[in-house]
């Protein structure tokens, strides 16, 4: 319906998808870090008992999303859809982890963006009368992402301080059109990004490969929705890191727009950099995934936050793109959400 879209690229849902449960899994090095408390799991074993690095972070997705179901007191069966991606090719993570649970899936590949696209496809879903219940997942694993897009471990090769540690972990959401008892927080739209390519070629500062797209997004909702920063409680964006988050707020700044007072980045929070030597912060698509569910969404649910713009990032390059000295495009995708102000069911 027309009345749901909103400017260019933005979508106002009439009757909000409800997240009625979250669950998070990482490792034992995010478990460390300041956000350590809220996780549901942390994993002292980085291989998670399996034999290889993308067994393990398979694992990651079969552990949160069971977890979460478990969580929201629905049947497996209930649940029509499952949305989920991670960094791997052919997103091998998520296939092989979510093969046992036999849902009908869609696989979402937006990089290090795949939380964030894949809440707003699956809130799409379930407001539209498709489904009664999605689970939405993430993940990504530091060994495996170095594996395909850096160096194998055994290199041994240094990191400049321009990059990002990447997360081992995931985290999954149950989006439902109903409230339930106790829901986290309710989707009240989805702003879609778009690929911004600043003809970038450092694949080690990832941060400053999607901060232009982050900027694009963030003011592509304010436009379409008429309004500015202050509507917002908390921007949120996934892994910028200390570079991207400097850029993104200069730029800010130049368009008219100083949100440095209510701003947040995923990657920036997971870790201690002055002790845990992570540099610019931690990145993949588990990191703004795990941060959302242990501790942005009952944060939300709280009433701490009212209204939080959630803008995941990601950089979309491969091995292939990319040693083929082709540029390291961005995108970044933008969800609104909402306290839901009481609404339960007696």
């Amino acid at each position: 319906m027309k009345e749901k879209q909103r400017g260019k690229a933005s979508v106002i849902f009439q009757h909000p998808p409800f997240i009625i449960a979250a669950a998070s899994v990482v490792g034992k090095k995010e478990g460390e870090g300041p956000l350590g408390q809220y996780f549901d799991q942390i994993e002292a074993d980085s291989m998670l008992g399996k034999k290889t690095w993308e067994e393990a972070e398979s694992e990651l997705q079969t552990r949160a999303a069971t977890l979460a179901i478990e969580k929201s007191g629905l049947k497996k069966e209930e649940i029509r859809y499952y949305f989920g991606g991670d960094l791997l090719a052919q997103l091998i993570a998520t296939t092989f982890g979510v093969m046992n649970l036999e849902f009908p899936m869609f696989g979402i590949y937006g990089a290090c963006s795949t939380m964030g696209e894949a809440m707003g496809l699956g809130s799409m879903v379930v407001e539209g009368g498709f489904a009664d219940h999605v689970i939405v997942t993430a993940s990504s694993h530091f060994a495996s992402a170095e594996k395909q897009f850096r160096f194998p471990l055994e290199y041994g090769n240094q990191r400049p301080y321009s990059a990002t540690w990447t997360v081992t972990g995931c985290g999954s959401v149950i989006l439902s059109a109903g409230h339930g008892k106790n829901p986290l927080a309710k989707i009240a739209g989805v702003t879609t990004g778009k690929i911004v390519d600043m003809a970038f070629k450092d694949s080690m500062n990832m941060g400053a490969a999607m901060a232009m797209a982050a900027l694009d997004t963030i003011l592509t909702n304010f436009r379409d929705l008429a309004v500015d920063e202050t509507y917002y409680d908390k921007i949120v964006t996934g892994d910028l890191g200390q570079i991207g988050r400097r850029l993104l707020l200069d730029y800010l700044v130049k368009a008219g727009y100083d949100i440095e007072s209510r701003y947040m980045d995923c990657g920036i929070e997971i870790f201690r950099d002055e002790t845990q030597d992570t540099h610019a912060g931690g990145s993949g698509c588990g990191c703004s995934a795990s941060v959302l569910c242990a501790y942005l969404l009952p944060k939300i649910r709280e009433g701490v936050w009212k209204r939080v713009l959630f803008v995941p990032t990601g950089a979309l390059l491969s091995t292939v793109s990319y040693n083929e000295g082709k540029s390291v495009p961005g995108i970044a995708h933008a969800v609104i959400l909402e306290t839901c102000d009481g609404e339960q069911e007696g």
